[in-house]
């Protein structure tokens, strides 16, 4: 085993502990939870590392970064999840490898996935993004949608051709009446996400929590964490 393989395994045995203890305090069974790796910044070389070690969700931010090593990684038994805010002239390149998109927050991106999937004959999985730090009807810093335009988007999701609405993702707010309370947070999110299966029962995920917040995230139902720096180490700095 490389020195970097061994690294990452052990870091992955200390998050898998950190997710199997939040399960036992929650009263939950380990199953329910997914962990997602996020590898931006990572080269393919870890995903193919990440792959062999029995992960089978990673997550990218950026499209210049994700598109080509979703490429490289495309013999690999994974499922891409794009996680950060997307703009409409990148949609047609995400919708070509991603099996999720977790960060749908206004009509316009929907109408654009929904064509690019169409277009490549696929289907995607959409999250809705709630900022639990956004004005009533406004988005947050930081992407996602006030949590009183959820119900729209979700509707528009699940009747538009190519797209599957599978549930809510959410990051900690830094400011607003959550702010350091990721607890709270992510117990608001839950009842969101009750309220979002009244409507559409399959939509049953939610995305979130983080390296430093997965275990308030566990507890408080979330069915996905989104982990990198645990996993992979101090990111690079970019530029």
């Amino acid at each position: 085993m490389t020195d970097r393989k061994a690294e990452l395994a052990e870091n992955l045995a200390r998050v898998e502990e950190r997710i199997a203890s939040a399960c036992a305090a929650a009263g939950r069974e380990r199953e329910e939870v997914t962990l997602i790796v996020v590898t931006k910044t990572y080269p393919a070389s870890d995903v193919r590392l990440l792959a062999d070690l029995g992960v089978r969700h990673v997550a990218e931010n950026r499209d210049q970064d994700a598109a080509p090593k979703a490429a490289a990684c495309s013999d690999l038994p994974l499922s891409w999840h794009f996680v950060g805010q997307l703009q409409t002239n990148k949609v047609r390149s995400v919708a070509g490898y991603a099996q999720v998109v977790q960060s749908v927050d206004r009509p316009k991106l929907v109408t654009a996935l929904s064509a690019a999937a169409e277009a490549q004959g696929r289907e995607l999985g959409c999250l809705v993004q709630i900022a639990l730090d956004a004005e009533s009807g406004e988005r947050g810093a930081r992407g996602g949608a006030a949590p009183d335009l959820m119900a729209e988007l979700a509707d528009l999701v699940a009747a538009a051709p190519g797209l599957r609405i599978d549930g809510l993702m959410t990051v900690a707010p830094l400011a607003g009446p959550y702010a350091g309370r990721e607890q709270a947070a992510f117990e608001r999110m839950m009842e969101l996400s009750s309220s979002l299966r009244e409507a559409h029962p399959a939509a049953t995920m939610v995305s979130a929590g983080m390296s430093a917040d997965l275990e308030q995230a566990v507890l408080a139902g979330a069915t996905h964490v989104r982990v990198g720096t645990a996993v992979l180490g101090a990111r690079p700095r970019l530029g």
